[in-house]
């Protein structure tokens, strides 16, 4: 007798393990569709290299790795992680203004590539500064320590924006609000992306999930006040902070306006937009 023959494999997708994502995945679970992915989370940078290694389907990843892996990727539309103005989790916190940095350390606790090259942008093109970079844990008072100056993002950049900065004593410059001042656009930090072979063989698995994505955060946005208040019980961060996160500060669309806001990021970093293709709606 026959064994089992293998049956249908869910998408393989990615999910950003910090605070600013919880609005695109906590609608999974009430509409259904959680069951339906094979879900990995972990850092932007992590997932940005195992969707460009193929060892994921759909992810998001971050800007600098989209445009330099374009060719292989399709953007989803309409779904992103940007801000259009202050963002409050990716910033620099420094113990002395900005453009007295040029040969000064500076810790990137960043695990997204995006983040620290726009930091590297806007102090080298803005402030005219130089500094010394070097790569360490996202611990603020470790790194202050060592450093004048860090980058941080996610969880860990909104505790300083929120809690450790003023604590310490520390100015702390938000990178969406500093992007929006110098150029009047929005910025993109992560877009979601299928990568093309898969779209090639499963065009219609990419559309559902690029739809359960889209119904998840509407879903979150209608009910924002409920999101923060089960989010609050868990992290340091208090309900109406978090309320204000998600609704105020992230943009989870991409659009037009964001489109324009990614191509100019890329003409300021040298990066070709040639093979950035987004998904027919």
């Amino acid at each position: 007798m026959d064994g089992p023959t293998d049956g249908p494999t869910r998408p393989r997708v990615g999910h950003i393990q910090f605070l600013n994502c919880v609005p695109i995945y906590w609608g999974l679970a009430r509409t259904g569709s959680l069951l339906d992915l094979d879900l990995t989370k972990d850092t932007p940078e992590r997932l940005s290299d195992a969707l460009v290694a193929g060892d994921l389907d759909i992810s998001p990843i971050t800007c600098v790795e989209y445009l330099r892996n374009a060719d292989q990727l399709v953007v989803l539309p309409d779904i992103a992680v940007g801000s259009d103005g202050p963002v409050l989790s990716c910033v620099i916190v420094s113990q002395v203004p900005l453009s007295e940095l040029d040969g000064r350390r500076v810790a990137l606790g960043s695990t997204s590539r995006t983040s620290v090259r726009l930091a590297q942008l806007l102090l080298a093109e803005q402030y005219g500064v130089r500094p010394d970079y070097y790569s360490c844990p996202p611990d603020l008072a470790a790194m202050m320590q060592e450093a004048d100056a860090a980058v941080l993002i996610g969880d860990a950049a909104l505790r300083a924006t929120m809690h450790d900065g003023p604590r310490l004593g520390l100015d702390v410059h938000d990178l969406g609000a500093m992007w929006k001042e110098w150029t009047g656009l929005p910025f993109v930090f992560a877009v979601w992306a299928a990568r093309r072979d898969y779209l090639a063989r499963e065009p219609e698995s990419v559309r559902e999930v690029h739809r359960s994505f889209l119904e998840s955060r509407d879903l979150s946005m209608q009910e924002v006040d409920k999101v923060a208040e089960q989010t609050a019980r868990w992290e340091v961060f208090d309900q109406e902070l978090l309320r204000r996160y998600y609704a105020e500060a992230l943009d989870f669309s991409f659009g037009d306006r964001q489109l324009d806001g990614m191509r100019e990021f890329a003409r300021r970093i040298g990066a070709s937009t040639d093979h950035v293709v987004v998904l027919d709606s």
